[in-house]
């Protein structure tokens, strides 16, 4: 695997410890920004729609922009995000820089996996695209933690420092480590690129990857008062199980990324089913501490396995347009991480208690085994086709016979040629 990749994985560390590290920070934040703590937590949701709505635009407007230049430029306006965040005088201006911060953070992940997929072979997708994934997880591990911590100790401003501390070094990574790739003969032309959604397998990947993650984040976002109201922990132990959750995510994706160049489908739909079963036994034994800290370090774990096989689907059925096939992906995944929140919280304000959020994350999860499933369908048939067309076209070659069977009609040297191709008259 190149060093390059790993610089990338670097990147989408201090990314993810950005997007994620609100949750833990929102009460002195709202205190020192004079709001509620709802309204602070629309930051969350304000990353999260700038991470859906940057991720297509951000790819589209560099499509024709040479890639190591557009990682650099949009690694450093992150980086200027979170300084702007930590300066940030008022409410308003912390809201933009957040806005900001996740449309450079979409281009990035868009960008980066399509260059991360580059500069590996087809047979190595998944595991490049794990090490990226890997960020992410160890952001969830140690990042959002640390950013907790120094949230506690010396205000929620210094979690934005490190961040851009964090942020700089994966710059001079970018910098001197990612290479600049070669320019295709042909430029990028956003029609031809946009023709893969004319596709339903993208369309399919695209649902699955979105269910899946939205099943997950469904319950996982109200994690913390489900051990605390229903299994009756102490509060002191939300970030020890948060950060189970994470190891189990960085198992998952270490585990997964192996597997799923060889077993893609295998591992999609033992992944996910597998998520499903956790959380239907997170809603039915919930009050039960021990087994619930278990089942969440095993959801991590289960979620995380399938995220490098639904990456390298998107890019495998929309090869043709690698950047938006990661733009979609990006796109994808947190509009999972954002509706799945949202249904968390309807069935909880209808009054069915906060176990009823694993059971709204199974509903989401088993539609993605069904949306899986169809897609395999799809695929084998495809495969089949294709398979029998070659066939045929090596029984013409071999035989001179067309397609039907038919003889081809011989030349004047006696050998045949295919039916549809005129005899040569001339001598």
């Amino acid at each position: 695997m190149p060093l390059a990749v790993y610089v990338l994985g670097l990147s989408v560390f201090a990314l993810g410890t950005s997007e994620f590290m609100l949750s833990g920070l929102l009460p002195p934040l709202a205190e020192d920004m004079g709001v509620s703590i709802p309204r602070a937590g629309l930051l969350i949701s304000a990353f999260a729609i700038g991470m859906v709505v940057g991720a297509p635009l951000l790819a589209v407007a560099t499509l024709r922009l040479p890639r190591r230049t557009t990682l650099i430029t949009l690694i450093t306006v992150f980086g200027f995000g979170q300084v702007a965040g930590a300066l940030a005088p008022n409410y308003p201006v912390l809201f933009a820089s957040r806005v900001l911060s996740a449309l450079a953070c979409a281009g990035f992940w868009a960008v980066g996996a399509a260059v991360a997929v580059a500069m590996v072979p087809v047979s190595a997708r998944a595991r490049a695209l794990a090490v990226m994934i890997g960020g992410l997880s160890i952001a969830n591990v140690l990042g959002v933690p640390a950013g907790a911590f120094l949230g506690e100790h010396f205000g929620w401003r210094s979690a934005f420092w490190a961040v851009a501390v964090a942020t700089g070094m994966a710059l001079v990574g970018v910098v001197f480590l990612i290479p600049t790739l070669p320019v295709p003969d042909e430029r990028p032309r956003l029609g031809q690129e946009v023709r893969i959604y004319r596709d339903p397998q993208v369309w399919l990947s695209v649902s699955v990857v979105a269910l899946a993650a939205g099943g997950v984040f469904c319950a996982f976002s109200y994690l913390a008062p489900l051990l605390t109201d229903v299994a009756g922990l102490d509060d002191g132990w939300v970030p020890t199980v948060l950060a189970l959750f994470g190891i189990g995510a960085l198992i998952g994706t270490a585990v997964g990324g192996r597997i799923a160049d060889a077993h893609l489908f295998g591992v999609l739909l033992s992944g996910i089913g597998a998520s499903t079963v956790l959380l239907v036994a997170l809603a039915l034994l919930g009050e039960y501490a021990v087994l619930t800290v278990v089942l969440s370090f095993l959801l991590g774990v289960s979620s995380f396995y399938t995220a490098p096989a639904l990456n390298a689907r998107l890019f495998n059925v929309a090869a043709a347009a690698p950047t938006l096939a990661g733009a979609t992906t990006t796109a994808a995944f947190n509009l999972g991480n954002t509706g799945g929140p949202w249904l968390g919280g309807a069935v909880i304000d209808a009054g069915f208690g906060f176990t009823s959020t694993a059971w709204a994350g199974a509903a989401l999860t088993a539609t993605a085994i069904g949306a899986t499933a169809v897609s395999l369908r799809l695929h084998r048939r495809t495969a089949r086709t294709a398979c029998a067309t070659r066939t045929a076209s090596a029984s013409r070659v071999i035989t001179g016979a067309s397609a039907d069977g038919t003889p081809d009609p011989p030349d004047r040297a006696g050998q045949h040629v295919p039916a549809d191709k005129p005899v040569r008259t001339d001598t």
